[in-house]
C-alpha cells in the first residue's frame, strides 16, 4: 500500500500589523490617496472584520487598487478572493493572473497557490512540471504546504523524475514544520523503506507526531507498529489505543485491525460484538480484507450465527475487489449452498453493490 496526500488548501498572506489592526480615519485617508499599502491593509480590515464589520466588496476593492499598482501581497490575496468567489464571482482563470503577477515578485504564498493550480489544472492548463517550479520556488522560502507538495511531486514523479531521497527531504522539511500529513508519509517512508532505508523508530516518531495532531492514518499505523513491535515494543493496549482513535474517524483498515483485536481478546477483553461491529463497518467501506474476514466469519459461525449465504456474499464481493482473497473458503462455502440460496445470495451481492455495501443483510 502506497497511501498519499496532497495538501490543496488554499494560503493567504498575513494579518495586518497592529498599528493597521482597524480601519481608522488615517488608514483610510492614506488608503483614498493611493498608498498602496494603506490600500493592502484597508483590505485585510474588511476581509477579516477587523474594527469593521467584515467586507468582502470592500475588500476585493481595496486589494484590486493595491494589486494593480504592483503590490504583491495585495496581487496574491486579490487571487485568493477570486479562487474562492469571495466578493467577486469565482473566476480561476483570474486568480491564476493573480497569482502569477505576485508569484514572479517573489511571493512565496503566490508561488505556492499557482504550483497548486497548475498541478490540479484549474485556470490554466494542467502542467505538473511548472507546478514543481513554484512549489520548489515557495518551499524554499520556508512555506510548509509547498515543502510538502514538492515532497508529494518528487515521491509520485509527478511532474520530475521520481526521488525517494529528495522526497524525504523535503517531507522533512515540512515535517519539521508541523505539517501532520508529511509527518505520515515520512513515517510511512521509514516503516516499509520506500527508495530508503528502514528506520522504525524514526517512522514511530513521526508517526506518533501526526498521530498526535488526529491524522487518522498515522494513527492506524502507529497502532501497527505497537501490534507487531516494530521500532518500539510490542504492546497490544497501546495498539488497540491508536487503532481505536483511527477507527472513530472512519479509517476503515483500522476498525478492521480494532476488530480483529477484539476477536482474538488482544489489549481488550475478548468480545465477539465488537469485533463484528468493527469489522463489518470496515467491510462497507469496501475494505476488501475486512469483506473478506466477515466471510469467513459467517462461514464458521465466530462471533454470529453461521450463516452461508451472508458468508458467500461478503467473500464474493471481497474477491471482486481484491482478486482471490479466500478462494478454497469461497469455492467451500458454494459447495455447501443450494440453488436457490445461490441465486438469492447473487441478488443480495447486486443490492450491496447498489448500496455501496451498505444494507447487506
Amino acid at each position: 500500500m502506497n497511501v498519499r496526500y496532497v495538501i490543496t488548501a488554499i494560503l493567504f498572506c498575513g494579518l495586518p500589523s497592529p498599528i493597521f489592526a482597524q480601519a481608522e480615519p488615517p488608514l483610510v485617508a492614506d488608503a483614498e490617496q493611493g498608498n498602496a499599502q494603506a490600500q493592502y491593509n484597508l483590505a485585510l480590515t474588511f476581509e477579516h472584520g477587523e474594527g469593521v464589520p467584515k467586507d468582502y466588496d470592500q475588500a476585493e476593492k481595496w486589494y484590486r487598487l493595491a494589486a494593480e499598482q504592483g503590490l504583491a501581497h495585495a496581487q496574491s490575496n486579490l487571487g485568493v478572493m477570486f479562487h474562492e468567489g469571495r466578493g467577486v464571482t469565482q473566476d480561476y482563470s483570474e486568480a491564476a493572473k493573480w497569482y502569477q503577477l505576485a508569484a514572479e515578485q517573489g511571493n512565496a504564498i503566490a508561488q505556492y497557490n499557482l504550483g497548486m493550480m497548475y498541478r490540479q489544472g484549474l485556470g490554466l492548463a494542467q502542467n505538473d512540471a511548472i507546478a514543481v517550479k513554484w512549489y520548489h520556488l515557495a518551499a524554499e522560502q520556508g512555506v510548509a504546504a509547498a515543502q510538502h507538495n514538492l515532497g508529494t511531486m518528487y515521491d509520485l514523479g509527478a511532474g520530475v523524475a521520481a526521488n525517494a531521497v529528495e522526497a524525504e527531504k523535503w517531507y522533512q522539511l515540512a515535517a519539521q514544520q508541523g505539517v501532520a500529513v508529511a509527518q505520515y508519509r515520512l513515517g510511512y517512508m521509514y516503516a516499509y523503506g520506500e527508495g530508503i532505508p528502514r528506520k522504525h523508530i524514526e517512522a514511530v516518531k513521526w508517526f506518533r507526531q501526526a498521530a498526535d495532531q488526529g491524522f487518522a492514518e498515522a494513527q492506524r499505523e502507529l497502532g501497527f507498529m505497537f501490534d507487531v513491535g516494530a521500532g518500539v515494543p510490542e504492546n497490544d493496549v497501546e495498539a488497540v489505543k491508536w487503532y481505536r482513535l483511527a477507527a472513530e474517524q472512519g479509517n476503515a483498515n483500522a476498525q478492521r485491525a480494532l476488530g480483529i483485536m477484539y476477536a482474538h481478546g488482544r489489549g481488550v477483553t475478548k468480545d465477539a460484538g465488537e469485533a463484528l461491529k468493527w469489522v463489518q463497518l470496515a467491510a462497507e467501506q469496501g475494505n476488501a480484507s475486512a469483506q473478506s474476514n466477515l466471510g469467513l466469519m459467517y462461514a464458521m459461525g465466530d462471533g454470529v450465527p453461521r450463516n452461508r449465504v451472508k458468508a458467500y456474499v461478503w467473500l464474493s464481493m471481497a474477491e471482486a475487489i481484491d482478486g482471490p482473497v479466500a478462494p478454497h473458503l469461497l469455492e467451500f462455502v458454494e459447495k455447501s449452498m443450494t440453488s436457490e440460496q445461490i441465486d438469492g445470495a447473487q441478488t443480495l451481492i447486486q443490492h450491496c453493490l447498489e448500496k455501496n455495501y451498505k444494507g447487506c443483510d
